[in-house]
C-alpha cells in the first residue's frame, strides 16, 4: 500500500494505493463525473485506490484534476517500480454501447502519451479536454507510455468512461504476474 499527499495553494490531495487490491474504491474531489471515472479505474484496474481531493473547484476543475492525475501517477511510478516478473506490454480495447476506446501500455519507464479521444465539449460542467490533462498528469508521472484511441463513438459519456475502463483493464494485464525477472533484452528497465 503506497500513501501519498501533495499540498499547494491550490489543492490538497491524500491518495492510498494498492496495485495488488480487489477493486474497491473510495473517492471524494467534489468532481461527480471525476469520481465515477476514479472508480471505474479502481474496479477494473483491480487495484484498491483512495483519493481524497480538496480543490479550487470554485475556480474550475483543472487544479483538482491534473493534482490527482500527478500524485497517482506518483503511486503507480512507487508501486511498479524497479519492475520485475511483470507481463510489461498489454492492450485492451473497452467499450460502451457505440464507444469503443483502446489503450496501449509499456510499462518501460519511458513517458509518453498519444491522446487521440475528443477535447471538445463537456458532460455536464466537466471539460472533456479535462481528461488529456489527468492522462498526460498520471501516464508522466508514473513513467509509462500509454496510447488512448477512439475507434468509434458519439457519446461524451460513453467514450470517457471507455477511455478509464480501457485504461484500466490495460494496466491489470501489463501488471500480470510473468516468470521472467526483467521484462527487457537489455536486462534493465
Amino acid at each position: 500500500m503506497i500513501k501519498l499527499q501533495r499540498e499547494t495553494k491550490e489543492t490538497k490531495i491524500e491518495i492510498s494505493l494498492n496495485i495488488n487490491g480487489s477493486g474497491k474504491s473510495n473517492i471524494s474531489t467534489g468532481i461527480g463525473f471525476f469520481d465515477h471515472m476514479l472508480e471505474a479505474l479502481a474496479k477494473h484496474s483491480g487495484m484498491d485506490l483512495e483519493v481524497y481531493c480538496e480543490g479550487d473547484i470554485y475556480v474550475d476543475y483543472h487544479h483538482s484534476v491534473e493534482d490527482v492525475g500527478i500524485v497517482l501517477g506518483q503511486a503507480l511510478y512507487e508501486s511498479i517500480f524497479p519492475i520485475s516478473n511483470v507481463e510489461r506490454f498489454s492492450n485492451a480495447v473497452a467499450i460502451l454501447d457505440e464507444a469503443a476506446v483502446e489503450c496501449d501500455i509499456d510499462l518501460g519507464g519511458r513517458p509518453y502519451l498519444v491522446y487521440e479521444l475528443p477535447i471538445d465539449g463537456a458532460i455536464k460542467d466537466f471539460d472533456m479536454e479535462l481528461f488529456e490533462e489527468f492522462f498526460k498528469s498520471l501516464i508522466f508521472n508514473a513513467k509509462i507510455a500509454c496510447h488512448l484511441v477512439l475507434k468509434r463513438g458519439r457519446n461524451k459519456h460513453h467514450i470517457a468512461e471507455s477511455a478509464f475502463k480501457s485504461f484500466a483493464v490495460a494496466l491489470r494485464r501489463a501488471l500480470a504476474y510473468r516468470n521472467d525477472e526483467i521484462p527487457s533484452t537489455k536486462g534493465v528497465l
